[in-house]
């Protein structure tokens, strides 16, 4: 038999060509993929589409503020928004990262911090706020996902703490003005107020009672009749957007429940021993505390993912909420409230692990 040499023109006539020798066959072999959970996606689930379902829960607030506090709002939203979009921007090329402006947190990260300011902050407020709500917030941890704190509020307390003067209660009040809604306190600064005045003896406990009760109506507090932060001036908007957003299962009830809860019961303790002179009802529609409960407390980054943990943040960030109200200089606390619950986030995701399926692996013997 005579070999191939790979020119059939050097073969003889008659001789044969060996086959040519064939790899040997091996078995196929089973490819496991190992990943965290969770396991089964779905593609309609997307960041981008959860943002578009707050922007659209938080346009009953921004009706509401511009109706409350005219162009004031208008300049003010979207001086935040275009600012957050402006710095996402820049840090992306900066890191030499591909855009995420297309995520949409951007603009809610400006929505939110646009809303929690006062009507009457300077320019330049609203631009350093979001500057330092996207490259301090959320660009120094490595982007969205990997933030600790909730962005929104880091830009708020870094102009708070830099522009006292632009942030104070003095800010939301102009005796002048041709907005009603401005020229008178906010009910939770007035009621800072009467306490002070209560334990300085200058007022008795019932005159206090009857100025607070007159100060501000239930009704006037839910329709956006009442001086402060431009988002949270109307309790029932703010709920509608909430509802919205719980509907769509954006967010999850634990972290709202455990808020109002524990404000209630704090504040009704409060009220009961004189701490604070009024109801908790009024509390939970006062100020950004129902605002806090569904728009900022449940960003789903900053807060844990065990249902239990969820729920402990919430009675975490309404126990603060009202121990700030009642204890320290200021007359609101969601702010420091979510930042603080945002550090123990982590913590409370290792302290509420579910059990395994099946029970917990059994221990070596």
């Amino acid at each position: 038999m005579a070999r191939h040499t790979g020119d059939d023109t050097n073969l003889s006539p008659g001789s044969t060509v060996a086959a040519p020798e064939t790899a040997p066959e091996t078995a196929p072999t089973l490819a496991l993929e190992i990943a965290p959970s969770p396991h089964l996606v779905d593609a309609n689930v997307t960041t981008r589409r959860a943002m578009i379902d707050v922007v659209i829960a938080l346009l009953p607030a921004t009706v509401m503020s511009v109706v409350a506090f005219h162009w004031y709002a208008v300049v003010q939203v979207g001086l935040c928004v275009l600012s957050c979009v402006a710095a996402e921007w820049l840090v992306n090329r900066v890191a030499r990262q591909p855009l995420t402006l297309g995520d949409g947190t951007a603009v809610v990260t400006g929505m939110i911090l646009g809303l929690s300011l006062p009507w009457s902050a300077h320019w330049y407020v609203a631009v350093i706020g979001s500057c330092a709500a996207i490259g301090l917030g959320k660009a120094v941890f490595g982007g969205l996902g990997h933030n600790i704190f909730n962005p929104a509020m880091v830009g708020r307390a870094f102009v708070m703490l830099s522009f006292a003067g632009q942030m104070g209660a003095a800010a939301y009040v102009r005796v002048d003005s041709e907005l009603a809604v401005v020229t008178r306190p906010t009910p939770l600064t007035l009621a800072k107020q009467f306490a002070a005045d209560l334990a300085a003896g200058r007022v008795t406990a019932g005159d206090a009672k009857v100025q607070l009760e007159s100060a501000e109506s239930i009704w006037g507090l839910l329709v956006g009749q009442a001086n402060g932060s431009l988002g949270e001036t109307s309790a029932l908007a703010i709920l509608l957007g909430g509802c919205y957003l719980l509907w769509r299962r954006v967010i999850s009830w634990e972290i709202p429940a455990g808020v109002i809860l524990i404000a209630f019961v704090c504040t009704e303790l409060g009220h009961l021993t004189n701490l604070t002179h009024i109801g908790p009802l009024n509390h939970l529609i006062n100020g950004s505390l129902l605002f806090g409960a569904l728009f900022i407390a449940t960003d789903p980054v900053t807060s844990p993912v065990t249902r239990l943990g969820q729920f402990l943040f919430g009675c975490g960030v309404g126990g603060f909420i009202v121990v700030i109200r009642l204890f320290s200089s200021y007359p609101e606390g969601v702010m420091f409230a979510v930042l603080l619950m945002n550090a123990a986030s982590p913590l409370l995701d290792r302290w509420t692990i579910p059990r395994p399926l099946g029970g917990p692996a059994p221990a070596k013997a």
